[in-house]
This record gives structure tokens, C-alpha cells and sequence, in this order.
């Protein structure tokens, strides 16, 4: 079970908007000192399970100067900076053993988000989400690195899912709440209250804008 606060460590079965789901509500991370293949395992269950859709999301630091804590950002590609790769090892069956990854998240699924917000009168921001291992908060230089290397925001999930869904053919769709900004001339305290505190405040909007896409997507 998931040993962060906030992240309850259950599977969720359900519906919305009369579309059958899974949802977790938490998930492993590595560096709570699970294996990739541990952290990883939900995906592949839900793939033996027929899901086609992975929508996931994350609370992120953000070091684009355009962003803003609570801002939500649509993640356009990732870049991996774990120290293992989730399909290490013998290749797993659900997919090939050099899986092309030049479109990890879905481009007509952004764009459906991008319309959905747009109707909605809800401001998305777009970018680069970096998977790293944590669990430290990043230093105001790592920050800064990031970003030079193209990244707009930081966490320490997503990616490892995201890379298995993918191996397995899994369409995905991923969001970045903004919970705290780092890599500028002043350097900000952060603290793991805060960041629930501020995801807490812009899940709802994130929440309307996954539930429309889903009911969408379940009426093509």
C-alpha cells in the first residue's frame, strides 16, 4: 500500500457519466522504495483488465515563469530522469521490446481537453512534465537545470506509469497541477502541506474537465 499522505492506496471501481472506470485513489511512488515493476503493476492490471484510456494526473513544481501555483498544466511529452527504467528486464507480451514513444500523451485527447476548457472558461497551461526520483524537493539550480533541458514542470510519479501504458497500448492523458515554483532569482520554501494544500484547490476544475472527456469519449 502507498505509505504517503494523502494518497489513500485504494482501487476504485465505479462509473461516470454511465462509463464504467477504474480509478486509484494514490499510488506507489519509487521512492517509497517499491520497484518499478511494483510501481508499475496497476497499469499492467488495468490493461488485463480492458482499459483503454489512462487518464493520470500529478501535483508538480513549476519552473516555466509563465506558470503560477494552482495553474494546470496539459502534459505535451516527458522527460525521464528515473535511475531505472520501467521495462527493464524481460520484455513483457503486451508490447515490443523498443516501444516508439514519440506520442505518450494522446494529441487528439489534448486537444479535446484544450475544447472542453475553452468552453468551460478554465485557463490549461501546456509543457513538459520531468519524472524524477525525489524525495526531496528540488534545490533553486536543479530547477533551473530542468528547465534548460526543456522541462516546464517536476515530479516524482507519472512517467513510470505512463511509459507502461504506452508498452501496452494504452492511450493516456495526463495533467500537472501547479503547487509550487522554484528555479527563479528568489528561492521559495515548500513543504508537503503546501502542495496538498494547493492541489486540493484546483482538482475540482481538473476533475470537470477529465469527467466531460470521458463522457465525450465514451459517445464517438
Amino acid at each position: 500500500m502507498s505509505t504517503v499522505e494523502g494518497h489513500a492506496g485504494k482501487l476504485i471501481f465505479g462509473q461516470l457519466g454511465g462509463v464504467d472506470i477504474i480509478a486509484m485513489d494514490g499510488r506507489f511512488h519509487f521512492y517509497e522504495g517499491y520497484s518499478m515493476k511494483e510501481v508499475t503493476f496497476p497499469e499492467r492490471v488495468m490493461y488485463e483488465l480492458g482499459i483503454k484510456t489512462l487518464f493520470v494526473s500529478n501535483a508538480s513544481g513549476g519552473m516555466n515563469p509563465k506558470f503560477h501555483i494552482g495553474d494546470m498544466m496539459v502534459i505535451t511529452d516527458h522527460i525521464n530522469l528515473f535511475p531505472e527504467h520501467p521495462l527493464r528486464g524481460k520484455n513483457f507480451p503486451t508490447g515490443p521490446r523498443f516501444p516508439d514513444m514519440h506520442e505518450a500523451y494522446d494529441h487528439e485527447l489534448i486537444a479535446l481537453a484544450d475544447r472542453i476548457a475553452k468552453e468551460k472558461g478554465i485557463a490549461l497551461q501546456h509543457g513538459v512534465y520531468v519524472g524524477v526520483q525525489g524525495p526531496t524537493f528540488e534545490t533553486p539550480s536543479e530547477y533551473r537545470m530542468y528547465h534548460l533541458l526543456g522541462g516546464d514542470a517536476v515530479g516524482m510519479s507519472t512517467v513510470p506509469e505512463v511509459i507502461v501504458a504506452r508498452h501496452c497500448g494504452i492511450k493516456v492523458f495526463g495533467m500537472s497541477i501547479i503547487t509550487d515554483l522554484g528555479g527563479f532569482e528568489t528561492p521559495v520554501e515548500v513543504s508537503h502541506e503546501e502542495v496538498q494544500k494547493a492541489a486540493n484547490s484546483a482538482e475540482p476544475k481538473m476533475t470537470e474537465i477529465m469527467r466531460e472527456m470521458i463522457i465525450r469519449q465514451s459517445n464517438k
